[in-house]
Formats: C-alpha cells, structure tokens, sequence
C-alpha cells in the first residue's frame, strides 16, 4: 500500500513539475495557428509511431510466446514513453515496466521479459544510428560547415570531408553489419571489451553487455524471420519521425528543402541526450540555432518547440497516468 501511495505522487509530482514548467499559453497560441485537419493530421501519425514501435516490440515477444495480445502492449508502450521522458537522463527509464507487464500478465519469466526489451532496445539504437548517420551528413550538406562558403572540398575543411567520407558509411553500415554478425554466431561487442585492456572484465556494466549481445545473437539465429519483420517496423517509424518533423515545419510555414529539414530534425533529436527530462531547454536551443542557421527568426523556430512539447506532454502525461493504472491494477 505505502509503496503504491509513495509510486502515484511520483507521478503527480512529475505531472505537476511538467506543467508548471511548460509554457502552456504559448504552446495554446501555436495550436491555434493550426487548422483541425492539419491537427488530426499530426496526432494521426504520432499514433502510427506508437503502432508501429509497438509491433516490434511484440513480433519480438510473439517468436516465443504466442499467446501475448499486441494491443495491451501498445498501452504499456506509451507508459513506457511518459516515464522516460519525464524522468533523468536520454529518453530511457520507462523498461522496466516492459518487463513487468510480461512477467505479470502473461507469465513470461524476467529473464525472457528482460531478453525481448533488451532486443527491442538494440533494434531501436541499430535504427537511431542509421539515422544519425543520416543526419549528420545532412548537417554537411545544409550549411553547418564553419567554412561552408568555401566548399566542402576546400583544404580548410578537409576534416569534415573525411569524417563525411569515412565516419558517415560505416555508421550507416554498422546496423545491418551487426546483426549479420550475430546471426552468424559472433559478437562483436564483446570482443570489443575483451581487447580493451582497462576495463574490468568482471564488472557488472560489463557483464550486462555481454549478456544482452549474447540473448540478441541468440534471437537472431533462432528467429530470423521475426528479426527482420522487427527491424522493418522500426526502419518504418524512424521514417515516421522525419515525417513528422517535416510536417510540423511545412503547417507552421517554414519552408524547408529535405536536407534542411533533416538537419533540422538532427539537432532536435540530438537535444533529448541531454540528461534533462524532456530536454528542457535543449531542444529549443536546437532549434534557434539549427533553423537559424536557415535565416528563420528565433521566434518561428520557437514555434517548433512549442508544437513539439505539446506533443510530447500530451503522450507523455496520458502515458504516466496509463503506467499508475497500470501499476494500480497489477499490485
């Protein structure tokens, strides 16, 4: 009971620092300047993130245990949301209740629970890495250079060209080269930490990543098919978030070419590392500078921000309401 009492006001206390911290009037003109279809528009795809996100995460659980429904982990998907993006630290601390709903609803053990989040996890960061590596060569290529007037082959800036060169094609072929490793029984990871030779074998930290490579090479072997059916569902969201991005701007009237908006995207999605609930001020520092640089005022890259939080408190405050109900209904 106490436990209970002392898990729901960390929720309010969360609802409650967020809200009073938002610029709610500001976030409410913004809204305003949108119309309804442009609304219905932007929490119609944000919907098919969430869907999407989710049936990977249960095409994952699905390979050993068929009898867990997909949309009870769609709500536990959103909960999952509304804790870490209200909580300390870059987007992550909601997984455990993950796990918890597959223990507790379904009977599933905590180590097949903590397996089946853990590759949910490697799929998500093996997609983010795509996409940073996307990312940063939008940077390159829409006037982030501090000689860009020069050319991106001018003397001066022959480092970004070799990080351009080299650094950007192994980000991008990193993801699909990591799984075939796995599949094939290595585990590059831990091979890794075996070379370096300061960091202590035996530690904790250590041993958890050697044990998560070692459950995702083994889902990889034995479940191929679901494999690549998961990494299709997140390659489909990541696009979704570009999407999303690209939407946001084009309503609000700020009128971008496709490496721009990327970059743009870039440095938002780069603010949420910042180990700060929400990226509080991260993000619409991002923005002032990144959409700055483009010639568009402080107060229109504001306006990102502002439509951007709005989404976020939304999902994320029905998210931390679902996960106290949710917490509620399996003490």
């Amino acid at each position: 009971m106490l436990l209970r009492i002392l898990f729901f006001l960390a929720i309010g206390g969360l609802l409650a620092w967020a809200l009073r911290n938002a610029p709610l009037k500001e976030i409410w003109s913004v809204l305003q300047r949108l119309q309804a279809w442009q609304l219905l528009a932007l929490a119609a795809l944000n919907g098919l993130l969430y869907i999407l996100v989710t049936l990977r995460w249960w095409i994952i659980v699905r390979a050993e245990a068929r009898n867990v429904p997909y949309l009870p982990l769609l709500a536990v998907r959103v909960s999952v949301f509304g804790v870490s993006y209200f909580t300390f630290g870059p987007q992550v601390g909601g997984e455990p209740l993950q796990v918890l709903a597959l223990q507790r609803r379904y009977g599933i053990s905590f180590s097949r629970a903590t397996a089946s989040v853990l590759i949910d996890k490697l799929l998500e960061f093996l997609v983010n890495f795509l996409l940073l590596a996307l990312g940063l060569m939008a940077i390159f290529r829409a006037g982030f250079l501090p000689n860009q007037e020069l050319g991106l082959f001018h003397p001066e800036n022959n480092w970004m060209l070799t990080l351009s060169l080299v650094f950007l094609p192994g980000l991008i072929a990193w993801p699909i080269l990591h799984i075939i490793l796995l599949y094939r029984h290595i585990h590059p990871l831990t091979r890794l930490l075996n070379f370096i030779p300061f960091i202590p074998k035996h530690s904790r930290l250590v041993r958890f990543l050697r044990t998560s490579e070692w459950m995702a090479g083994t889902f990889c072997q034995r479940h191929p098919r679901a494999l690549i059916g998961s990494l299709a569902a997140s390659l489909l969201a990541g696009v979704g978030m570009l999407l999303d991005y690209a939407l946001m701007i084009s309503f609000l009237g700020i009128p971008l070419p496709f490496w721009q908006t990327v970059a743009g995207w870039t440095a938002g999605w780069l603010s949420f590392l910042v180990p700060l609930p929400g990226g509080l001020g991260a993000l619409e520092a991002s923005q002032v500078f990144a959409l700055g640089v483009f010639g568009i005022p402080a107060a229109t890259a504001i306006s990102v921000t502002l439509l951007m939080r709005a989404r976020d408190l939304l999902i994320g405050g029905f998210g931390l309401l679902m996960a106290g109900s949710g917490f509620s209904n399996h003490k």
